[in-house]
């Protein structure tokens, strides 16, 4: 007989355990899904480039984020993590995948950015590794990879590191028409079938769950063209909420 749940981290830990295994993109089990998916660099996929998210760019240009300690979460090969320090930020990068952290750890090498790179999970990483407080959280495709209960952790997360008056800059997918991502009701997805690729979002759900921060702008990603210098699609929402 099991009478383990006792605090939030072991409710959380039986959530887990219910959505299907399969469908796992955001604990340290899933680290080596996420290595299969970075292994072939040849894949044709969009973010394998070397370029940084379209909103980041404009948000640095038009003065809305300026240089500080930055944390980048589910960096990938390291494209908005070296932006953010040719801009001067002092960042702070994290993946679950160690094959994607080798591969961002070349492209700093060859670039000679500073970034300091981690390998694990955001939530799990301890306050010696994630130094805080950061002006800037940055997250491109992490959060829609969560499941629904995993946002209190995400929530737990910023409220710990994210320094007041810095900025939470997100992109992740949407809902509606042109978007990518299931939009099921949150406990569908509890139902053995998983994450089906994704969570979408409406603008009015990413204001709610945010409701804690004010939000500076929210609106689709640009379209950008394969010769743009810059990652952009259609189908993900991008947005910036600043911390009072």
């Amino acid at each position: 007989m099991d009478r383990n749940m006792r605090t939030t981290d072991d409710v959380l830990g039986l959530l887990d355990d219910l959505v299907s295994p399969e469908a796992d993109r955001w604990t340290a089990d899933a680290a080596s899904w996420w290595d299969g998916f970075y292994t072939d660099r040849t894949r044709p996929v969009p973010f394998f480039a070397a370029e940084p998210d379209e909103n980041l760019v404009s948000y640095a240009a038009r003065g809305l984020i300026a240089p500080g300690r930055a944390l980048d979460l589910g960096c990938g090969p390291g494209r908005n993590a070296l932006h953010l320090a040719s801009l001067g930020f002092e960042v702070d990068a994290v993946d679950l995948s160690p094959t994607a952290v080798a591969w961002a750890r070349e492209r700093a090498d060859a670039s000679g950015a500073d970034v300091r790179f981690h390998s694990g999970d955001a939530f799990a990483l301890t306050e010696d590794e994630l130094t805080g407080p950061y002006d800037l959280i940055h997250d491109s495709g992490c959060f829609h990879h969560l499941p629904p209960h995993r946002r209190i952790s995400y929530l737990a997360l910023l409220d710990r590191v994210l320094a007041p008056g810095g900025h939470l800059a997100l992109t992740c997918f949407a809902a509606g028409e042109g978007g990518m991502g299931s939009e099921l009701p949150d406990a569908a997805f509890y139902d053995g079938g998983g994450l089906r690729g994704g969570i979408a979002y409406t603008p009015e759900a990413l204001r709610r769950i945010f409701s804690d921060l004010t939000e500076v702008e929210l609106r689709r990603m640009n379209d950008e063209p394969p010769e743009s210098p810059y990652f952009g699609e259609p189908f993900l929402w991008t947005a910036l909420f600043r911390r009072p």
